[in-house]
């Protein structure tokens, strides 16, 4: 694993954690890095001292643990929110959100994953839906 220090266009700082330098590098070319303040696909490497660890070391106020800036911790607070006052229905989201609109199934808040496709079909159909700006824990049952 490496941890790059990248910014886009725009000027955001953010780190990142890749299998590897190839692995960052075929991720960029397929256009699946963006940056983590704005969405920016224009990312690149920043310069960055290397690391070098230490029996001594102690965990920093910047430790992954830990948000990184006030836009990351309400990032982490919507989520927490989220997961705690609504139902995750995975891939069905599309469907269990049209059959609440059409009074088919009480409404209740849900949150889940929809593609592209299945997303503009519930906007269009006027179904009330909004993209949450972080990616779904993968649980393990």
């Amino acid at each position: 694993m490496i941890k790059y220090a990248l910014k886009c266009a725009d000027g955001h700082g953010f780190e990142s954690w890749f299998a590897s330098a190839d692995a960052f590098d075929s991720l960029k070319a397929a256009g699946h890095v963006s940056c983590a303040v704005c969405g920016n696909a224009d990312v690149s490497k920043a310069i960055m001292a290397p690391r070098v660890s230490t029996a001594t070391d102690k965990p920093t106020k910047n430790a992954l643990s830990h948000p990184a800036s006030e836009v990351e911790a309400a990032v982490s607070k919507m989520r927490e929110a989220v997961e705690k006052n609504a139902t995750y229905v995975g891939g069905n989201f599309a469907a269990e959100a049209l059959a609440q609109h059409l009074g088919e199934q009480p409404d209740r808040p849900i949150w889940g994953e929809a593609n592209r496709e299945e997303a503009k079909r519930l906007i269009d159909d006027g179904v009330p839906v909004a993209p949450l700006p972080f990616v779904p824990t993968r649980k393990a049952n």
